[in-house]
């Protein structure tokens, strides 16, 4: 069988919509030493397209990082599948928190050099030395501490729609960034208990090691992230410290985990939790964006956008030539400025 997709874009969106059953996102990641990242890719690819596993996973000699969709009648086929790799052996599946199953609609399997973009070149850097787990229960307990500091290791447009209670922002754009700027944030607070957490638990993680390596002490992490804590306050009847949105990779761009909208328009100001990427395809930034500017922008940034994108495809494709689109699509730059409506009668 081919090992990549060779199918286009519109006819494998065209499927998924015509699917008569139910697809359950998920997401796992597990750090091991894998020899041969690009066997085990395509290794892996064969089974997952057997079951029909939609999704984006990245291997490297690190291990593995995946978000993917499942047909609920092959999760079990699945679970069983990954189970039966040594080092995925009862692995943790984070089911998605508010799921409609249209999160992916082909699957992707990557070789990169590391699961998760960091930075870090000391190879004395060793990620067997992690901060302890915390399950919900426990980060609850211990955020009652006056002395604990929690810390969101997440991008900038991920804490702007949710995040815990008390949590603190590392600014930044890309994790990359984010490690050194923590140890810089945090540097007088080695002795007192840090918590750190993000979407799923795979950077987070990494954050933890990278501390206890430069010196903290009382390092934790929210194990399984934002979705397992979820999940698990939902399961067991705790009080649920997170408030908003969370910030999901994949066509749905947010699972709702409260109903407090913390964040707004990034257009005309008003509350509002919804994210969405520029249609104009030269810009493709993604902000947040109400039903109100959708409307009025036709779901674009900005009236120059919007200009474009109103143009014949050829004409926009004319403007794209040169365009670094490494850099523009779905740039997330707090630096790119986001304009503002002018003043209009209600």
């Amino acid at each position: 069988m081919a090992l990549h997709n060779r199918v286009s874009a519109d006819e494998l969106k065209r499927r998924l919509a015509a699917e008569t059953f139910k697809r359950t996102t998920i997401s796992f990641y597990q750090y091991a030493k894998i020899a041969d990242p690009q066997a085990f890719r395509d290794e892996i690819y064969k089974a997952l397209s057997e079951i029909q596993v939609f999704g984006r996973i990245y291997v490297a000699h690190e291990g593995i990082n995946a978000q993917i969709n499942v047909p609920e009648h092959n999760f079990n086929a699945l679970r069983d599948y990954l189970y039966s790799i040594p080092f995925l052996n009862g692995i943790r599946l984070n089911i998605a928190v508010d799921d409609d199953g249209k999160s992916f609609w082909v699957l992707r399997i990557k070789v990169r050099p590391k699961i998760v973009a960091d930075g870090i070149t000391d190879p004395s850097f060793d990620m067997d030395h992690k901060g302890q787990y915390l399950d919900a229960a426990a980060f609850n307990e211990l955020a009652t501490n006056p002395d604990t500091i929690i810390v969101d290791m997440r991008n900038h447009y991920e804490y702007e729609v949710g995040h815990f209670d008390g949590a603190i922002e590392v600014p930044s754009d890309t994790f990359r960034e984010q490690l050194p700027m923590a140890v810089d944030m945090l540097k007088d607070k080695k002795e007192q208990p840090i918590v750190m957490y993000c979407t799923g638990g795979i950077r987070c993680e990494k954050a933890s090691a990278y501390l206890l390596h430069n010196g903290f002490k009382n390092v934790y992490h929210l194990e399984g992230g934002i979705i397992e804590y979820a999940n698990k306050v939902r399961e067991n009847g705790l009080p649920n410290k997170f408030r908003g949105k969370n910030f999901v990779f994949d066509e749905r761009l947010g699972e709702r985990i409260t109903e407090d909208v913390i964040s707004h328009c990034h257009q005309c100001g008003r509350p509002c939790d919804t994210h969405t990427n520029c249609k104009n395809d030269g810009c493709h930034l993604l902000f947040i964006q109400c039903e109100r500017c959708a409307t009025l922008y036709n779901g674009c940034c900005s009236e120059e956008c919007q200009a474009i994108a109103g143009l014949p495809e050829d004409a926009q494709q004319q403007m794209r030539k040169g365009i670094d689109k490494g850099q523009m699509i779905f740039n997330k730059s707090r630096q790119r400025l986001r304009p503002r409506l002018r003043d209009r009668d209600e």
